[in-house]
């Protein structure tokens, strides 16, 4: 009898934003939500996942606070690196990338995003481990509307077929390291051409026809970004 030989899975917390919508001194990962930081409780539900390993991406002058005032103040057995963020988002994710040792598939995370929960990164493990890409996401409930230069209306896409992306967004380590790696490679020539990649999807995208599952999120998914939503996150919480 064959043995079955376990896949290995890491997540890359996203910590190194400046958050300057917050309009606050203090960066939003770090606020104090119930005499916690923000990014304890992201780190938290992967801690308590079945994820394998934790890359946690900060600034560079927080890397000793990450360290000593949430990585082993709060006994994160998981968290198995504290690496320099870049200047772009997509920066920091390479270096996450990076850093992880070894591992089958990656989810990647924004750490402003504290209400990840365990039914979804289930769903998402399922869907990447079959399809090898997927990204979380839930319906817009507004009407959207696509407007031109001038600001009038354009046209109206059709609500059925829309939907709010949110994090994790995972791929199997092989792809999204090479699509990583080409981005990089190209990101002066891409700059050119104005073209912005926003999501790690987006960079699966552009580099490959690989088909990209969507799995169901959690309204309640929200990325941290303006004040209002501390009040959201202080009451549900």
């Amino acid at each position: 009898m064959s043995e079955v030989i376990k896949k290995r899975y890491a997540a890359i917390v996203l910590a190194a934003g400046s958050g300057k919508r917050m309009q606050s001194p203090v960066q939003k990962q770090y606020m104090l939500i119930h005499d916690k930081p923000l990014i304890y409780y992201t780190i938290k539900a992967f801690e308590e996942s079945f994820v394998d390993e934790i890359i946690l991406v900060c600034g560079k002058n927080e890397i000793d606070y990450c360290r000593n005032e949430i990585v082993d103040y709060y006994g994160f057995k998981k968290v198995t690196a504290i690496v320099e963020g870049g200047k772009e988002r997509y920066h920091s994710v390479a270096a996450g990338l990076n850093a992880i040792d070894k591992c089958d598939y990656v989810f990647i995370h924004d750490g402003a995003r504290p209400f990840v929960k365990q039914e979804m990164l289930l769903r998402a493990k399922n869907a990447v481990t079959e399809h090898g890409a997927c990204i979380v996401g839930m319906p817009v409930k507004d009407t959207i509307k696509v407007i031109n230069e001038n600001g009038m209306i354009d046209k109206t896409p059709d609500r059925n077929s829309l939907f709010v992306i949110q994090t994790p967004q995972c791929f199997e380590r092989e792809l999204i390291d090479s699509c990583y790696k080409k981005l990089i490679e190209q990101e002066q020539e891409l700059s050119e051409q104005g073209i912005k990649i926003t999501d790690d999807a987006m960079v699966v995208e552009y580099f490959t026809n690989h088909p990209i599952k969507l799995v169901e999120g959690d309204y309640c998914n929200i990325k941290v970004t303006t004040p209002e939503d501390l009040l959201f996150i202080q009451n549900y919480l």
